[in-house]
């Protein structure tokens, strides 16, 4: 048996899904856009957080591990103090080290994660390295997982010492020591028969501590499972959701009358089986009197950095790229604006200037989950105070039209519970799911951010290319907002 601690950690989620990647890999669903960004980010915070460690080296990555691992053992016996990706196996096991720190007294581990909390199967990636490199004969001192502190500030330059924390996990890392052989022995009977899956059933596991790639696979192709069913209702895991898996049910029409739910689920329950839309006309009626014209449809797009690039933000914290503006008039007429970042620059605050220029202080602003647009803009008013009292001002005008489906004054079957856009807006105005696949390169919010933090790689022209489709996503994204608004109006007639 052969094993990776990327696979290790994969067979302590499910060790079905550690079998199909090592004997029916094809099964299983490609990474998208938005785990190859998780990943690349991961190599960049690893290659910083080795400055914690300095006067290292690095082993040459090389798909001849013999090599990497003789690299690694040469630089060893040589002193090097800190050794960043040391390789090393073990009875088939191959682990690098993120960053291996050798001292004459023994040797001490450390994992360096990007995310900004120590979770649990970190404790099992650092487990299997601490198995491996106990079993060749090291004295191991102690071992850590690195991770970003997302409390961090930064100023005028980047502090890594704060930018990063360092958490002792040895005491919990040698206490998994003794069930390591157990759980290998498993992952071996298992991977000997080349022929049979585990028969392992779907469950919380399938979801954490990351969504599988085997999971498509898992649900629709061998159970089958509907697009709306018990797990849209139940949350996944939960009892009453178990107790309906267990008794063989999954589609939401077979379940009993007579089972015991809250009533937001049970009024679910009904309404997919009614197949009939539910409209509370007096609420609805009351929410869009309290809209005064013109209305302001507002809408953001944010990014994330890592590793802060500008004064002022904190890891991983939102930052505004981008907004469109529909303006409507009582009259039906609309009017549109827009702002779209130039990359690679600080442009908080020429966002934050144009948004006060393109919002009055005191008209109905209209944001689907307003809260995240309040924060967006929160923020932007904390740091700039001679902008502050014009921005608080709008966010204190500020209307949801995601309230109506949240509230569930309107609720229609093919939502399948939600009250998201996404379940939203092909139910009103169904015309615009197809708008949206229409659009060229970006055609959600994933790829929005994405397609803005890379845009410094493109040249010229293609750069120009994916800025177009940027304004064009985010365009659509409050004209859809203008229709949804549209419809609860018909309704409400």
């Amino acid at each position: 048996m052969t094993l990776s601690k990327s696979l290790y950690t994969k067979g302590i989620q499910c060790p079905k899904a550690l079998w199909l990647k090592k004997v029916k890999s094809c099964v299983l669903t490609p990474p998208d856009e938005q785990a190859q960004a998780i990943f690349e980010t991961g190599n960049i915070v690893g290659d910083l957080a080795c400055q914690l460690f300095p006067d290292g080296k690095e082993v040459p990555y090389t798909t001849n591990y013999d090599e990497m691992m003789a690299t690694t053992k040469e630089w060893v016996e040589d002193g090097v103090s800190n050794i960043y990706e040391a390789t090393f196996s073990y009875e088939g096991i191959l682990i690098m080290v993120d960053i291996l720190k050798v001292e004459d007294d023994g040797v001490s581990i450390y994992e360096v994660k990007s995310s900004t909390e120590v979770k649990d199967i970190y404790l099992h990636d650092v487990s299997i390295q601490y198995y491996v490199l106990q079993n060749l004969g090291f004295s191991i001192k102690n071992a850590s997982v690195v991770h970003i502190n997302n409390e961090y500030v930064r100023g005028e330059s980047l502090e890594l010492d704060k930018l990063f924390k360092i958490v002792d996990v040895t005491s919990e890392v040698q206490s998994l020591q003794l069930n390591i052989p157990i759980i290998l022995k498993e992952f071996e009977t298992y991977l000997e028969d080349k022929v049979n899956e585990p028969d392992i059933d779907i469950g919380k596991h399938c979801n954490k501590p990351y969504e599988c790639d085997a999971k498509n696979y898992c649900w629709k192709v061998q159970k089958q499972i509907p697009e709306y069913s018990i797990f849209n209702i139940f949350n996944l895991g939960s009892k009453k959701q178990v107790e309906l898996y267990n008794q063989g049910i999954i589609d939401i029409e077979d379940i009993p009358a007579d089972f015991d739910m809250t009533a937001n689920q049970a009024q679910a329950v009904e309404n997919y089986k009614s197949k009939a839309n539910y409209i509370d006309k007096e609420n609805i009626k009351a929410f869009l009197e309290n809209l005064i014209y013109p209305i302001y449809h507002l809408d953001f797009e944010t990014y994330q950095q890592a590793i802060p690039q500008y004064k002022g933000i904190k890891p991983f914290e939102q930052i505004p790229f981008q907004y469109s503006l529909h303006i409507e008039y009582e009259d039906g007429t609309l009017e549109h604006k827009e702002y779209l970042s130039k990359d690679s620059i600080d442009s908080r605050y020429e966002l934050a200037l144009k948004l006060f220029e393109d919002i009055p202080s005191d008209v109905t602003v209209l944001a689907y989950n307003m809260s995240f647009e309040k924060g967006v803009i929160k923020r932007l008013a904390n740091l700039f105070p001679d902008l502050s009292s014009h921005l608080l001002a709008i966010n204190e005008n500020m209307q949801d039209l995601m309230t109506p489906f949240q509230k569930k004054w309107y609720v229609t079957p093919s939502m399948q519970g939600g009250y998201s856009i996404k379940y939203v807006l092909p139910a009103l105005v169904p015309e615009f799911e197809k708008a949206y696949k229409e659009l060229e390169g970006v055609q959600n919010g994933s790829q929005a951010m994405n397609t803005f933090a890379n845009l410094s790689k493109l040249n010229k022209e293609e750069k120009q290319k994916m800025r177009t489709s940027l304004l064009e996503y985010c365009k659509l994204d409050t004209l859809a907002m203008v229709k949804v608004l549209e419809s609860l109006k018909v309704i409400k007639t």
